[in-house]
């Protein structure tokens, strides 16, 4: 068995420094090695042939929306731009590259510009809880060749995943109308411990009011919100006897907090909780529904509690949220969990559209792609898009507002960064300004994206280019 000795002396070093990572959890000092190896490989080549330093121009964009989607809600840049400051390699980490064997033919360049190297760049991007579509770049990356190459896998990781969960966020807090109280609980399904965070923060900049994650929320500034599980019920009910003295006992420590009546006999829970209102004895701000025919078991609390505020949970998502409201369900406030931070993915790509001052192009069937760094212009009639114009980043077209701003030069962030206060108004004014048309979950027409005329050129030349190209190694 082959054995790499710098590789383990890597990773022992790393979990002296920080003991989490026993657990493969992401310290910043490990950016640099979270990225698919072909990037590594890639720099090297480049590096070899001696243009790695060759200006690059990168776009991420999705080529088509989720099913069932009319727009989605960039969002992941705060992560994105922290990744691209912190991303340096160590000696101990070149070492443990170097001991895979994998690079023994890359040249002493390469090592060396990974030992001194760090992003140097610029980016462009679309304010996060704006309101895109497909083709449209939510980020340009321009810096020399590798490293606009090396960092594509984290940027697609961050923006892919954050962009889904605001995108499905902006979408029940619009079915769910501005009253509702929405509450993240996905955290126990998201697809890993750093993924929780990431829903968490992206839920609420999409919309919610607040998660029940405590390390997001406090990093966040914010206050974690929760109720109980049917856990606390049952234990108490079997020590102290009965559902009701549970539920005393849990609001001697937490007055007035949202009890969870199901555990047993819904009805019966409330009937019994209406009597201890009724009276006095208790004061009550909220119960939540987890299971069961939401639609009659909230109708029936409200006419026991009409005063107290309904919750509801269990896998719901903005479609059982319509059908819910549409039956007349008497919910005030919803807990979403797996539905929101699970789903079909947003397949965000990162592609190459500019080399040392050269437009580019991909032409492989159903994949092709635009040339030369973009652009993307909105028009408004009346508070609402009427339309996206895909242009080069050189057009000044009058009367259309230019969506992806200079949000990093030569690797310094150019603005603090946002509250999520602040990026959940945007959200809150992107979903308004769409056609109702885009907004509609039952077959949504997205906004229409034409292509300006000089970037229809520009994909002519370049297309006329490439194929003079092909045809002279022939």
């Amino acid at each position: 068995m082959t054995t790499f000795p710098d590789l383990e002396r890597y990773a022992n070093s790393q979990q002296q420094q920080n003991s989490l990572n026993q657990e493969l959890n992401i310290a910043a000092v490990d950016y640099s090695l979270l990225t698919d190896l072909y990037q590594l490989t890639m720099a090297a080549c480049y590096t070899g042939e001696g243009i790695e330093q060759k200006q690059a121009s990168f776009e991420l964009f999705v080529r088509r929306l989720p099913e069932g989607f009319g727009y989605l809600i960039a969002m992941g840049l705060a992560q994105a731009l922290e990744y691209l400051q912190k991303l340096r390699f160590s000696q101990s980490q070149i070492a443990a590259l170097q001991s895979t064997g994998i690079f023994t033919h890359a040249s002493d360049r390469f090592w060396s510009l990974l030992a001194d190297g760090c992003f140097t760049g610029d980016v462009w991007a679309v304010p996060e809880g704006t309101a895109v579509f497909a083709n449209q770049p939510l980020l340009r990356i321009e810096a020399p060749l590798w490293q606009a190459q090396l960092v594509e896998t984290y940027l697609l990781n961050t923006i892919n995943y954050q962009t889904l969960i605001a995108s499905k966020a902006a979408r029940i807090r619009d079915v769910a109308g501005e009253q509702a109280t929405l509450l993240e609980f996905g955290t126990r399904r998201a697809f890993s411990p750093q993924g929780s965070l990431w829903a968490a923060r992206a839920a609420l900049a999409g919309g919610l009011d607040s998660t029940s994650n405590v390390l997001a929320a406090l990093q966040l500034n914010q206050k974690p919100s929760g109720t109980m599980a049917h856990a606390l019920v049952m234990a108490l009910s079997a020590i102290e006897g009965t559902e009701t003295q549970a539920f005393s006992a849990f609001h001697r420590y937490f007055p007035g907090a949202t009890l969870l009546i199901d555990t047993y006999d819904t009805i019966a829970a409330a009937q019994r909780l209406a009597e201890k209102v009724n009276s006095g004895e208790m004061h009550l701000t909220g119960v939540r529904l987890d299971s069961g025919d939401l639609v009659s078991l909230s109708k029936e609390v409200r006419s026991l509690l009409p005063s107290v505020t309904i919750f509801a949970s269990g896998d719901l998502d903005e479609w059982e949220i319509a059908r819910l409201k549409a039956a007349g369900a008497q919910i005030d406030g919803y807990g979403l969990g797996t539905k929101l931070v699970t789903g079909t993915p947003v397949n965000g790509v990162y592609k190459l559209v500019e080399i040392d001052g050269i437009p580019v192009m991909k032409e492989s069937r159903d994949k092709a792609t635009y040339p030369g760094r973009k652009q993307i212009f909105r028009s408004f009639a009346g508070g609402t898009i009427k339309v996206d114009r895909l242009g080069l980043a050189t057009e000044s077209p009058v009367g259309e507002e230019p969506l992806l701003q200079l949000v990093m030069k030569a690797g310094k962030q150019q603005k603090p960064l946002e509250s999520i206060e602040r990026i959940r108004q945007r959200t809150a004014a992107s979903v308004a300004s769409l056609p109702e048309e885009t907004r509609r979950l039952n077959h949504p027409v997205s906004v229409k994206v034409e292509i300006s005329a000089a970037l229809q050129e520009l994909t002519q030349e370049t297309k006329k280019r490439t194929a003079e190209a092909q045809r002279a190694q022939r």
